[in-house]
């Protein structure tokens, strides 16, 4: 693609200069040609992907498709399906590969290195909020499923999913959006150079109501600053982001009382729902040259609190009513640093992946609470806990023939689970380690068509409450047996993508997914319980 850009600028560029010096030799006013981009593909198969379900959607792709809410930018990972419920400011739902993945149980999902993917979290395990990201400003996604890369870890079992933002802009970029049921959104980004680097910053502000009866209000606020260094040696970025929402939510509503014609169907029962939350975060991004190879290093720190009212079943407790609280106040720490370099082992080509990640989450309090019209009455949990995740991975990519590669990979985890809870009997410390063999075999390209085999153990870690919980924490006494902290996955499938078509490329894959066990802390009871 870089070649056909580069030729077709050297045409126009040698074309404009000898318009010009025609012009003044012969005195007519000179012209320039305005610059031509073509992008086009020499390759019909591109990238040398490990599996028939691992792609990258670019930024042209991105471009075409509009954007209404924030979770569609996951919806170019095909078969991904993102919905909402309980207000726009609470994370998605999502679903994969024939799971419900909850609010991204078995969905890994980052942003530059930086996991989103909540542990031990107030409303569900693994909580997967985007809505700090400015989809203007995301360059690419790339896509895996399935269970088969050393790279991906907690809660990557169905697939995982990362997003790259931009480093600069072409020109300064301004958006403003008017819409019914007061929608309003504005967004401004602007990439001065800065030296001896290039300065992104962008902004993005966001009101709605929504068609219901009691007004969603939602306002959120985003913003980003982003600097990155480039120079032969490599490349080096420090990113600012900022989240504020806040909003109301109608929550589920009795059929009955819409058939009856107590409530529209846009109605409400209570309204005092809804929720607000922050995310704020630093991250250093950093890539270039070293010894034989090549590295990449991530370092993060994420500041987070969420306020989640909601109101399932309204007036089971005629007195009190149903309204509850889910609260979640963090700080997350983490590295990830990652070295290859080619390997070449007699007349083989190989490709050496080694890499070693850590995160701590250290969460000052977790809890569920009773609530009347947001006011706290009862608390039926309440921890502090600290999570500290710590692994090591490798991966070797061998080409035994031009038609015929192999990817063999391990990763290894280390868990330290401490939880401090208000009932002392489900307070305690755990650990559980994991290893997890991956193999992949790829032939071809044959006839523009590659085969993939894919085999591989994944897992995701369950909620570290469930791990040391021994009695109900609503009655403090009636016994409780505790869940296993790790959860394996073994994932396995069967791949083709072709272009032997024309104007065709096809991609199919023959899949299974097989876990250990499908438990889920239940935010609203304070328990683990199997789905």
């Amino acid at each position: 693609m870089s070649a056909v850009n580069h030729s077709v600028r050297s045409m126009l560029a040698g074309a404009a200069g000898l318009f010009s010096a025609t012009g003044l030799a012969s005195g007519i006013p000179t012209a320039s040609l305005e610059e031509v981009i073509v992008v086009g593909q020499l390759e019909r198969l591109q990238g040398a992907p490990q599996s028939a379900t691992q792609g990258i959607v670019g930024e042209e792709q991105l471009g075409l498709r509009p954007i209404q809410r924030t979770g569609e930018l996951l919806e170019v990972v095909p078969g991904l399906i993102v919905t909402q419920h309980s207000g726009s400011g609470k994370a998605n739902q999502y679903f994969l590969r024939g799971f419900n993945l909850d609010h991204g149980t078995d969905l890994a999902t980052s942003v530059d290195g930086i996991p989103v993917n909540m542990p031990t979290h107030g409303h569900g395990q693994g909580y997967t909020d985007i809505n700090f990201v400015i989809p203007e400003l995301v360059q690419a996604i790339e896509y895996r499923k399935g269970t088969y890369y050393a790279e991906t870890g907690n809660f990557s079992a169905a697939g995982a999913v990362e997003m790259r933002y931009r480093r600069s802009l072409e020109q300064p970029l301004a958006t403003l959006e008017l819409g019914e049921n007061s929608y309003r959104r504005g967004v401004l980004a602007i990439a001065p150079e800065f030296s001896p680097g290039t300065l992104l910053l962008g902004l993005d502000y966001m009101t709605h109501d929504g068609p219901w009866v009691l007004p969603e209000d939602l306002r959120k606020i985003n913003g980003l600053a982003r600097f990155t260094r480039e120079s032969e040696s490599g490349r080096f970025t420090v990113t600012a982001q900022a989240y504020d929402g806040r909003w109301h939510s109608t929550d589920q509503i009795p059929k009955r009382a819409v058939e009856s014609g107590a409530i529209d169907r846009f109605g409400f029962v209570n309204p005092t729902d809804g929720g607000e939350s922050h995310r704020y975060s630093l991250s250093l991004n950093g890539a270039g040259a070293l010894g034989r190879g090549d590295f990449s290093v991530v370092a993060y720190a994420v500041d987070y609190r969420l306020n989640l009212v909601s109101d399932f079943s309204y007036f089971t407790d005629p007195d009190n009513g149903d309204q509850f609280e889910q609260f979640d106040d963090r700080r997350v720490y983490g590295g990830d640093f990652a070295w290859n370099r080619p390997l070449q082992m007699g007349s083989l080509a190989n490709k050496l992946l080694l890499g070693v990640q850590v995160r701590s989450d250290d969460i000052a309090k977790v809890g569920l609470y009773r609530t009347q019209e947001r006011q706290r009455f009862e608390t039926v949990r309440e921890d502090a806990v600290v999570q500290t995740n710590y692994s090591a991975y490798a991966s070797l990519n061998t080409t035994w023939h031009p038609a015929v590669r192999t990817v063999i990979g391990v990763r290894a985890e280390d868990f330290h689970f401490d939880v401090d809870s208000n009932v002392a009997a489900n307070s305690g410390h755990i650990n559980d380690s994991l290893a997890s063999p991956k193999f992949s075999l790829i032939l071809g390209p044959w006839r523009e068509t590659e085969v993939f085999f894919n085999i591989g153990r994944g897992f995701h870690s369950n909620d570290a409450r469930g791990t040391t919980t021994t009695v109900d924490p609503v009655d403090g006494a009636t016994p409780a047996d505790p869940v296993d902290p790790l959860v394996k996955a073994l994932g396995a499938d069967i791949g083709i993508r072709t272009a032997i078509f024309p104007d065709l490329q096809l991609t199919a894959a023959y899949w299974g997914l097989d876990l250990d066990s499908e438990l889920l802390f239940v935010g609203d009871a304070g328990i683990t319980e199997p789905s």
